[in-house]
């Protein structure tokens, strides 16, 4: 349930997403406190966060909307009083997942016993460029389905499918190319100790695009976003090249 940034946009981009970037930012809040203080009602979690019940709604709407929680009523232990039960709004087990740091340590030990007993970074390179292939079956689908100006387009709906909250749009100068953001990264955690993971992603997408693409900035790395510059297919060549992953060189 990470809040991210966006990379550099066109002036109008830059408000739009400014307001998304609060949007998910309040939204992170109101899962949060459910996940700190149980099943909540709409007017418990309005007086904790200090928001009108109104814009607790809408939260709530979008949260329920993507599976995070879920609106039952409250459990009452003894004697029911007169009236409905309160409509209370809980965790779903894909909100709990979301915050469930539990696994990190387990695949970063996992990732480690990889490089101490089978060969070193070369062993890490080559599970992580195994587990993305594997992975990218379903975005290759998606990709060989659309035109060659909708291929990054669709490569982010692919993505977002899989918890990295994809988007795809034009560059600074957009008839260089399209820049792909990724605002949330599964596995940021584990790519900090282990960035083979960010380069083989990048890798798999050049394959997928068919086009070099030049990675600009990793969560993992520090950056509030994941962020992959696409150049114009016309104005590359055939073979795919990829770019080191993380920041950009430049």
């Amino acid at each position: 349930m990470k809040n991210v940034g966006e990379a550099r946009a066109t002036p109008t981009g830059t408000r739009q997403e400014e307001l998304a970037t609060g949007e998910r930012s309040t939204r992170n809040r109101v899962a949060r406190s459910v996940l700190d203080h149980g099943p909540s009602t709409v007017a418990e979690l309005a007086g904790r966060l200090g928001l009108t019940q109104a814009a607790v709604r809408r939260h709530l709407d979008a949260l329920v909307a993507d599976d995070v929680v879920e609106a039952r009523e409250r459990r009452v232990y003894g004697a029911r009083t007169r009236g409905r039960p309160a409509k209370v709004f809980a965790l779903t087990d894909c909100g709990r997942d979301a915050f469930d740091q539990s696994y990190d340590k387990l695949a970063a030990d996992a990732m480690r016993w990889i490089a101490e007993r089978e060969g070193g970074p070369e062993a890490v390179a080559a599970f992580a460029r195994a587990r993305f292939a594997a992975q990218a079956r379903a975005y290759r689908k998606a990709i060989e389905g659309a035109g060659p100006d909708q291929r990054a387009q669709a490569l982010a709906k692919a993505l977002s499918l899989d918890g990295y909250a994809a988007t795809a749009r034009g560059a600074p100068l957009p008839q260089q190319g399209e820049q792909l953001c990724q605002h949330h990264c599964p596995v940021a955690h584990v790519a900090e100790q282990f960035p083979q993971l960010c380069e083989a992603e990048t890798e798999i997408f050049a394959e997928l695009l068919g086009t070099h693409v030049q990675r600009l900035a990793t969560i993992a790395h520090g950056d509030g976003v994941c962020t992959t510059f696409i150049p114009r297919i016309s104005q590359t060549s055939d073979t795919a090249s990829t770019s080191t992953a993380g920041r950009n060189p430049a």
